[in-house]
């Protein structure tokens, strides 16, 4: 009997009573954390430019925006990646004209044609009423 008493030991009631869950949720409970502040791209952008023209005020800076030496640094990686993106994106030399579509340029030279016309008999009509203003011809 001595053996079955010894392998009868008080096991722990895996049930928990309300109490318990109530320490236990005291005890891992965090306090509530501010919620992290989510920067616009322009924002960030005005931060890296600011902290371009006044080098020596950096630390201000990020005191007054809450962040810290390495957001300044992705921030500042980021922007020099986008430059030398942009920078990429141009090459050098004449810029090539766009072409453009084969019906598109016939309308373009039938309209300049017809353009033509209408100015060469708008200039014969300017020459009639120079006449006509000073009197007709002079050779009479």
């Amino acid at each position: 009997m001595s053996q079955k008493k010894e392998g009868k030991e008080k096991v722990p009631n895996p049930v928990l009573s309300l109490e318990e869950i109530e320490k236990a949720k005291g005890l891992s409970a965090k306090p509530p954390s501010k919620p992290r502040r989510l920067l616009t791209a322009e924002k960030k952008f005005d931060l890296f430019l600011e902290s371009c023209r006044s080098p020596g005020r950096v630390g201000k800076i990020l005191r007054r925006e809450g962040l810290y030496h390495t957001d300044l640094a992705r921030i500042r990686a980021v922007v020099e990646e986008g430059a030398l993106a942009a920078l990429r994106s141009t090459r050098p030399g004449k810029k090539k004209k766009p072409s453009v579509p084969a019906e598109a340029h016939e309308a373009l030279l039938t309209e300049k044609e017809e353009l033509e016309k209408a100015l060469a008999s708008l200039a014969m009509e300017n020459q009639a009423l120079k006449k006509v203003w000073r009197g007709g011809s002079r050779g009479r």
